[in-house]
């Protein structure tokens, strides 16, 4: 069984934080599913990643595509992705099940700090995965980095 990992973000945009997140996972050797909820912002998500910087290159892609099942990253609104990943993103207050927990290496959450029913989502989540048994981690970089706050 894998981990959930929750980021509170409040001082870095999504698009900045996930590219960091995908290219230590990939580093890793993981594949990564990355789970929206709305494919409009996925697919600004997907534009958003391709424009990183110049000297970096982050293979990705948006389901719907006959190369799905090869992407080493693949952007989704799906609960089961066909690239066959060993690491769950989870952005835009996608829904986490402990048996998506119990299936990755790991699973990370991704919250906008500042979106008040984004942070209500993510505690309920909190609590559904942690008296559930997985365990957890809850990462904030309100002080301008990032540092665990708690632990189950």
């Amino acid at each position: 069984m894998g981990a959930a990992m929750f980021y509170h973000l409040t001082q870095r945009p999504l698009e900045d934080t996930l590219r960091q997140l995908l290219e230590k996972s990939l580093a890793a050797g993981w594949r990564v599913a990355v789970r929206g909820t709305d494919p409009a912002r996925l697919d600004a998500l997907d534009r958003a990643l391709w424009l990183g910087p110049q000297d970096s290159f982050l293979p990705h892609g948006l389901a719907g595509g006959d190369q799905d099942a090869g992407q080493p990253v693949l952007l989704t609104t799906q609960t089961v992705a066909p690239n066959s990943p060993e690491c769950l993103m989870v952005v835009h207050s996608a829904d986490v099940a402990e048996a998506d927990v119990a299936a990755m290496a790991r699973v990370c959450i991704l919250f906008d700090g500042h979106d008040e029913a984004a942070l209500a989502h993510a505690r309920a989540q909190w609590k559904t995965l942690t008296k559930a048994g997985v365990k957890a981690q809850y990462w904030s970089e309100e002080s301008g980095r990032w540092e665990k706050k708690a632990e189950s």
